[in-house]
């Protein structure tokens, strides 16, 4: 039988090897990723770089695409349901690493300006598998939580939600975690605009993990030089890999949009897209595929943490140090601009909370039970 073609994205990690007995594949970098490339293939397996759209796709033979990332607004929906391809997503591969970040970002921001965190409220806008387990993590160092999500709410009503007007004023920290709908109700391009900023009563935090174009950056830049944002934790950008530099130097903490980097989020990624590719095309590699042997973390597996005399974000803040300090990522953004994606391309091993063991000792039962419910073992 005639083995199917695959081009794949040559920066999707653990993929090599894998379908080679089943399909015909082959890696490269999404600049070369083109029309005449992919007119003769079956499937794509790409990341957020590859736009696929008529363009890319018109007269070519695919069939099938996966894309190793929980954002798809790089996927034209319309365009491939018209031309009968299939298209997945992986989403929540990453929300434990999203939320592993923000943990590091929240905890060293309020450690750099002395915030007390179980004093402070923080909106979350967009509560799908990342934004959860945001809520959960904002709950477990204290924060009082507000929720914003319009499709969520229309669904299962208003009982748990506010409207963002409201999550606005009533907010010290606002994070967002939506998908990028460029129209339409839940449209969330420039959703934190010039407008949105005005309504501040008061200085806010911000944090952008979800898509640079979610928060208009000239915005956010002007906002920032007005007062309205004190403080500012942005990992994704308008125009990646061209970012505002006069924006960078600005904000609190800077990463290039490596949020969900751990190795667990890209294994999960790239598991979602296999599997579904094996189902779709029958290639018989076996159910549940997921890759062996992820590579270890430099950081020491084992945790130790004398609990006595510290508060518990002083002890979330030691552990959490431990497992991912943000402040790297920061200064190599920093250090290296221009190497955007370079910095993603090589990005160093991060493990996720499950991989530690965690010893507390001076411990009360309140501190260990929050520890476990992280994930840390």
């Amino acid at each position: 039988m005639k083995k199917i073609r695959i081009i794949a994205d040559d920066k999707i990690p653990f993929l090599q090897g894998i379908l080679e007995p089943f399909a015909d594949i082959s890696y490269l970098p999404p600049i070369q990723i083109t029309k005449e490339v992919v007119k003769d293939v079956d499937a794509l397996i790409v990341r957020t770089r590859t736009k696929c759209n008529a363009e890319l796709l018109e007269r070519s033979s695919v069939k099938f695409i996966a894309t190793a990332t929980i954002g798809f607004d790089h996927i034209d929906a319309a365009y491939c349901e018209s031309k009968g391809i299939k298209w997945i997503s992986a989403p929540g591969c990453n929300s434990s690493s999203v939320q592993q970040y923000l943990a590091s970002g929240l905890l060293t921001l309020a450690k750099q300006k002395e915030i007390q965190l179980d004093s402070k409220t923080i909106g979350i806008v967009g509560v799908g598998n990342v934004g959860c387990k945001i809520e959960k993590i904002s709950k477990i160092f204290g924060l009082k939580v507000l929720l914003n999500d319009p499709p969520r709410e229309r669904k299962e009503g208003s009982e748990k939600f506010v409207p963002l007007e409201y999550l606005l004023h009533n907010s010290d920290i606002i994070t967002f975690h939506v998908p990028l709908n460029k129209s339409g109700i839940d449209k969330t391009f420039h959703l934190a605009d010039e407008i949105f900023f005005d309504k501040f009563q008061k200085s806010k935090i911000i944090i952008n993990t979800s898509r640079g174009e979610v928060v208009s950056n000239k915005d956010l830049n002007k906002a920032i030089m007005d007062g309205k944002v004190s403080s500012c934790v942005l990992d994704v950008w308008e125009n990646e890999p061209q970012i505002d530099k006069e924006l960078l130097n600005r904000v609190d903490i800077s990463t290039p949009h490596i949020a969900g980097y751990s190795v667990e989020g890209k294994a999960n990624g790239t598991a979602a897209c296999v599997n579904v590719l094996n189902e779709f095309f029958s290639l018989g590699l076996g159910q549940n595929w997921y890759p062996t042997h992820l590579p270890l973390s430099n950081k020491l597996k084992e945790i130790g943490i004398d609990c006595q005399g510290k508060l518990n974000q002083e002890i979330f803040f030691e552990l959490i140090k431990s497992t991912y300090d943000i402040l790297e990522d920061d200064k190599r953004l920093r250090n290296s601009v221009k190497d955007f994606e370079k910095l993603r391309g090589e990005y160093p091993v991060r493990r996720e909370f499950t991989y530690y063991d965690v010893h507390l000792t001076h411990a009360d039962e309140s501190i260990r039970s929050a520890v476990s419910e992280l994930g840390f073992n």
